[in-house]
């Protein structure tokens, strides 16, 4: 919301003229004058008093006009992890059997009081629930692979296979000894020009890409753990890293088509509008209607409408791109600011 307070205006100014770290992702100013909005660490020249407005969140500024100041980058870093978190990530990653402890985590500098508070607030989920979350994805791949139980709940830091094998159904949702028909669907989380997102993925493909700020994306989950008979743990694989890297890409400008694998549980109806969905060009907009007679649509233009609202994987399968009949812009999950925005970036980088 905007903020009216003046004690707090005048704080948040003071801490802009300051350039104060602890009030990132506490506001984003806009400036009247250039119609960018920024963080409290922004490094460019100071805007006078009289021609900023300060919001709580990046989605305000956008709703009211205000594009991402390309100096600070507000979308992108205020939900960036600090330096301590991305140690602390990189500590679990290396170390994928590992138990990391408060301690550990002092020994390398790092606050666990930072940590868990970052987590708790962009994750939901404790620091230690997501270790646990990694150890298990590691146990599970190892015992898909043939592994016993016991051997990897001890290679794995448990220190008893009742506790191993009470974690593992919690989170997988079967024992050990059950997992051999169910699946795990990774996730992780990236940042954007546009905020955060979360990335999930199986073996075989992406299944989800979405902005974490989606309405339905709790229901997604829990649609998409059905569908694939699997429990989403937090994990990485060779689908999440690339599309890390072309979704970084396509922001740059640099990239304009994907090549990571995707998977897309949905009705065979679904999955031909989504197909549908990858042959509008880079740059271009297409209408319902238009969709509907490029698949000779006997169902309607509300079919086809409901279809893209179920697409779960944003940007890739670009849903985005279409529009109104009459031109205007329509329902989007992310959010119409976001929809004008990747449409504009799109054109520029088209030449169009």
């Amino acid at each position: 919301m905007l903020i009216t307070d003046k004690k707090k205006i005048e704080a948040y100014y003071k801490a802009l003229l300051e350039r104060k770290e602890n009030f990132v992702g506490i506001f984003f100013v806009g400036v009247k004058t250039t119609s960018v909005f920024c963080i409290s660490t922004c490094r460019a020249r100071k805007p006078k008093r009289e021609n900023v407005e300060f919001y709580t969140t990046f989605k305000e500024a956008l709703n009211n006009g205000y594009r991402p100041c390309k100096v600070c980058k507000p979308t992108e870093n205020a939900n960036k992890a600090p330096e301590q978190v991305e140690n602390a990530i990189i500590l679990v990653k290396e170390n994928p059997k590992e138990k990391i402890t408060d301690n550990d985590l002092r020994l390398k500098g790092i606050s666990p009081e930072v940590v868990r508070r970052w987590f708790k607030k962009n994750f939901g989920m404790t620091f230690q629930t997501y270790q646990r979350m990694y150890r298990i994805n590691n146990a599970f791949q190892e015992l898909k692979q043939g592994k016993s139980a016991t051997t990897t709940a001890f290679d794995t830091g448990y220190e008893s296979l009742s506790g191993f094998g009470y974690t593992f159904k919690k989170l997988v949702g079967k024992s050990p000894k059950q997992i051999k028909e169910k699946g795990i669907i990774l996730i992780s989380r990236l940042t954007t020009p546009l905020g955060p997102m979360f990335v999930c993925a199986t073996k075989n493909g992406v299944c989800l890409l979405e902005f974490v700020d989606r309405r339905m994306l709790e229901t997604e989950f829990k649609d998409l753990q059905k569908r694939l008979n699997a429990n989403i743990i937090a994990g990485e694989n060779e689908h999440i890293k690339q599309t890390k890297k072309e979704i970084d890409e396509y922001f740059q400008g640099t990239r304009k088509a994907f090549d990571v694998k995707l998977e897309t549980p949905g009705t065979d109806f679904q999955n031909l509008v989504w197909n549908n969905l990858q042959k509008i060009d880079y740059g271009k907009t297409s209408t319902y209607q238009q969709q509907a007679d490029n698949i000779n649509n006997p169902k309607g233009v509300r079919a086809v409408a409901s279809a893209n609202g179920y697409n779960r994987i944003s940007i890739i399968i670009p849903c985005h791109r279409v529009i109104g009949k009459d031109g205007k812009l329509t329902g989007y999950g992310g959010g119409l600011e976001r929809k004008e925005w990747l449409l504009q970036h799109e054109k520029e980088n088209a030449g169009i």
